[in-house]
């Protein structure tokens, strides 16, 4: 067990730091193109990379969406989940900890006037989306990403490609809402920035956990009810 916790948490620790380090960092430097591709991009390879680095170990969740979402699904045994969701808020705390001593080192730099690229929802949004919008990208999306996650490790589907299935999926999800709340689906990386941003951060964080475990949920029992043929939960 103490395997699958460690690879979980740096698996989230990567996501965090690649991620939001992208987003952090590169935004100081507009000319240089990085732009929404850019930290969509991040996002999605820090995930395909670590799928296929540890996925083999703790099967690759650093979500908690993704951890209930699995289990909803039936792949995912109950007593897991708790551990699973520690572990991974802490990496994602530690892996906000680094950025935000990477960060600070540039003088003049402001983690909470930067929103240290925090989640957020209307003042906070970056297109100054509603709240209400911002609960329906969460739910829809997070729910595909478990759904799709769920059918790229089928044990119908082609082996090997499931890291990349994922990948792809994160980055097409941020290009979608990235503009909306800056892309949570995922309560511990939306924890780790908020604590340091420590204002309008902290008092939203409660959307970006609420909503994104409902929506995992729905996508894990959507695809166990219409396409799933056994359960493969362990005892």
């Amino acid at each position: 067990m103490y395997k699958r916790l460690a690879a979980e948490f740096f698996g989230t620790f990567w996501l965090v730091l690649g991620g939001c380090g992208a987003a952090v960092l590169d935004a100081a430097y507009p000319h240089l193109g990085i732009g929404y591709l850019g930290v969509a991009l991040a996002f999605g390879l820090t995930v395909l990379t670590m799928v296929y680095a540890v996925g083999a170990i703790s099967g690759g969740h650093f979500n908690p969406a993704v951890t209930l979402g699995l289990f909803v699904g039936g792949r995912f045994g109950a007593r897991e989940v708790i551990p699973y969701i520690i572990v991974q808020v802490i990496g994602s705390i530690a892996a906000a900890a680094v950025l935000y001593a990477i960060a600070t080192g540039k003088p003049g730099f402001s983690v909470s006037a930067s929103g240290f690229a925090s989640n957020g929802y209307g003042a906070h949004s970056p297109g100054g989306y509603s709240m209400q919008a911002v609960m329906v990208c969460e739910f829809v999306l997070t729910g595909m990403f478990v759904f799709i996650i769920h059918g790229a490790t089928d044990r119908r589907a082609p082996a090997g490609f499931a890291g990349l299935a994922i990948g792809l999926t994160l980055t097409i999800i941020h290009l979608i809402s990235i503009p909306v709340d800056n892309t949570s689906v995922n309560p511990a990386r939306s924890t780790g920035v908020a604590l340091f941003q420590g204002g309008w951060a902290v008092h939203q964080l409660w959307l970006f956990w609420v909503v994104p475990l409902l929506g995992g949920a729905a996508g894990g029992l959507i695809y166990r009810l219409l396409l799933q043929e056994e359960s493969s939960v362990r005892a």
